[in-house]
């Protein structure tokens, strides 16, 4: 059974930075792609980043492009969202998300498996 399990939400204020892991079990990296995504109350489920199965391919919307950085370390397993210069509008529930396709895609629907999520919040 494949597992994700988020962490390392959290306060912070604006300008600062957090650093998201989300453990896989059940599957290894090298065989997956790997999406965040995030949802702010009210608000629709928004990609974040994504990074494809060897690693050398990493994709960002605009809306992050610069700040955030999706990485992953296939000895742990892991896959990390860091997040720098954060600001009030990044606050929302973040999770991460397994992809079985050889396609890769932004969209939610696309993706097979998905963490609980973890509360990030910005203040200004």
């Amino acid at each position: 059974q494949v597992r994700l399990a988020e962490s390392g939400g959290g306060l912070a204020q604006a300008g600062g930075s957090l650093r998201l892991s989300c453990a896989v079990s059940g599957r290894t990296l090298s065989s997956v792609s790997m999406g965040w995504f995030r949802q702010a109350p009210g608000k629709e489920r928004e990609f974040v980043a994504r990074i494809s199965r060897d690693g050398s391919t990493t994709d960002y919307p605009d809306s992050v492009k610069g700040r955030f950085t999706i990485s992953s370390d296939n000895a742990k397993n892991t896959v990390y969202l860091q997040m720098n210069d954060l600001k009030p509008e990044d606050t929302a529930v973040y999770y991460c998300a397994l992809d079985l396709s050889l396609f890769p895609s932004r969209e939610a629907a696309h993706y097979d498996t998905w963490g609980q999520g973890t509360q990030v919040t910005v203040s200004s």
